[in-house]
């Protein structure tokens, strides 16, 4: 079994932008269920989306620091000398490959997987996993911790406050179908 805080994964911008994956991702990295990393890149996406998105300014960069703070190690430096070398059908992505190739980590959770073809990925080690079967798979690893954190995700859920089920559905919605049925059924 894979020891799950040296489990390391690369976030892309599309799964930390929907509040309700981006959640569970990091009640999950809270809990050390995996080790999460990102590039300035993917920050910088990540802050033009909620820009886009009409996000104030100032809840962008609370959100920014809160994540900077919770997760001080997560940042990957140096990888940008590896962006040019790789190939990729969309030359926007070279840089989460980049970034995972310079922390070595496991996985790229993405909701783009046709963007990150398996064999080239598999050159280096990695692999490509939408949010849900990504967070499904955690789960599988280590329910009780898993539940603890999805349990503490809820509690501190205020706007709006919901319970467990109307969390589950909202996952429902945002693609998290296997997760959310697993966490279902470990309640």
């Amino acid at each position: 079994m894979i020891h799950s805080v040296r489990f390391t994964c690369v976030l892309d911008t599309n799964v930390i932008y929907p509040i309700e994956i981006r959640d569970l991702l990091f009640w999950f990295a809270h809990y050390e269920l995996f080790t999460p990393k990102w590039s300035t890149h993917i920050f910088y996406e990540w802050e033009d989306v909620m820009t886009r998105k009409g996000v104030p300014e100032g809840v962008m960069n609370k959100r920014t620091a809160a994540v900077s703070s919770a997760f001080p190690d997560a940042l990957v430096a140096n990888y940008e000398s590896l962006i040019d070398g790789l190939e990729l059908k969309d030359m926007k992505d070279r840089h989460v490959l980049a970034a995972a190739i310079k922390v070595n980590a496991n996985v790229i959770v993405t909701n783009n997987l046709k963007d990150f073809p398996k064999e080239y990925l598999a050159k280096f080690g990695l692999v490509a996993k939408s949010p849900d079967d990504f967070l499904a798979d955690i789960i599988d690893l280590n329910h009780d911790k898993a539940v603890e954190a999805f349990r503490k995700l809820v509690l501190n859920r205020t706007n709006p406050d919901l319970d467990e089920y109307e969390v589950l559905d909202n996952f429902r919605n945002n693609g998290l179908t296997d997760t959310a049925n697993y966490l279902h059924s470990l309640i």
